[in-house]
């Protein structure tokens, strides 16, 4: 989504009545600034904050809800569509990928043009970047399998024991051997969200990581423990790739993890165990996190 040119056609047209909305679906690209995948709407809303307090942004938002209804009515599987709309509700242009500089166009034939164009040097945009709540480049990131050939898994975050939002949340992803012939790579990343202002507490135990593989299911490991880190805290994401047999897989993995989450500002620093089952299934709206768009087979 290109931010400032949406909203210099936002600036020209507003006052002659035609009404702009972004539309939160998924994210394409989660860990693209840090940030990642919420787990619930709430975390949602709170993306939107963020993105007008780091962006500056003046057009409004449409949240979509966490099973993507929106999205699937209007764009399905498209990351950054646009559409326009008119006042009987009919959709009278679309386009898969935004191009501000079409929407200028058809709203000059459907509107009108305007006198005195804003230009993107006008907004004078300044970006802010998310919170750092502690040091990172810390942790080297893993090598992981050429991207080509990773796959977003579905994950789904069990209730925690101490109703705590998930500050570790986790990223899993597949080879797609694994998808097709049950035999690969798995990888298990666990990325402290930015949006608590948490870090890790190095101090103490590192990230502990129980699996439980369902019949059919055979792991290289099923007990992981975390880096021990010199520096007190960091925010690096603790990361994990093992090797997969998958005969079968019509019950999801069970992923436990035991972990001390800090949030100096509020100055508090608390040990949580919390749960996700990952299913060997891809994830649709799981992105991207190689800068590359969603796989579309």
């Amino acid at each position: 989504m290109n931010v400032s040119r949406m909203e210099t056609v936002f600036r020209d047209y507003t006052p002659r009545g035609v009404k702009f909305y972004y539309v939160y679906k998924a994210l394409a690209h989660p860990e693209y600034m840090s940030y990642l995948n919420p787990f619930t709407l709430e975390e949602r809303l709170m993306h939107v904050a963020e993105a007008k307090r780091t962006l500056g942004m003046k057009i409004p938002w449409i949240v979509d809800n966490m099973e993507n209804t929106l999205k699937e009515a209007l764009s399905k599987r498209f990351s950054n569509a646009e559409m326009i709309i008119d006042a009987q509700g009919k959709v009278i242009g679309k386009r898969a990928w935004s191009r501000p500089e079409e929407i200028r166009e058809a709203l000059t034939r459907w509107v009108g043009p305007v006198e005195n164009p804003t230009r993107v040097e006008d907004l004078n945009i300044q970006t802010v970047p998310p919170p750092k709540a502690a040091a990172s480049g810390v942790v080297p990131r893993i090598d992981r399998p050429d991207s080509a050939q990773m796959r977003p898994l579905i994950v789904k975050p069990e209730s925690s024991e101490w109703d705590e939002p998930f500050y570790a949340k986790l990223r899993a992803e597949a080879q797609l051997d694994v998808l097709k012939n049950g035999k690969g790579q798995l990888y298990l990343g666990f990325h402290l969200d930015p949006l608590y202002n948490v870090h890790w507490n190095n101090l103490v135990r590192p990230i502990q990581v129980l699996i439980e593989a369902p019949p059919g299911v055979t792991l290289s490991s099923t007990e992981l423990s975390g880096p021990e880190v010199e520096e007190e805290s960091d925010i690096d994401p603790r990361e994990f790739l093992l090797d997969i047999v998958a005969e079968q897989a019509d019950e999801p993995i069970r992923v436990s993890t035991f972990y001390y989450a800090c949030n100096d500002e509020e100055g508090w620093c608390k040990p949580l165990t919390q749960s996700y089952l990952v299913y060997l299934k891809m994830d649709w709206e799981g992105g991207s996190t190689h800068g590359l768009p969603q796989f579309v087979p």
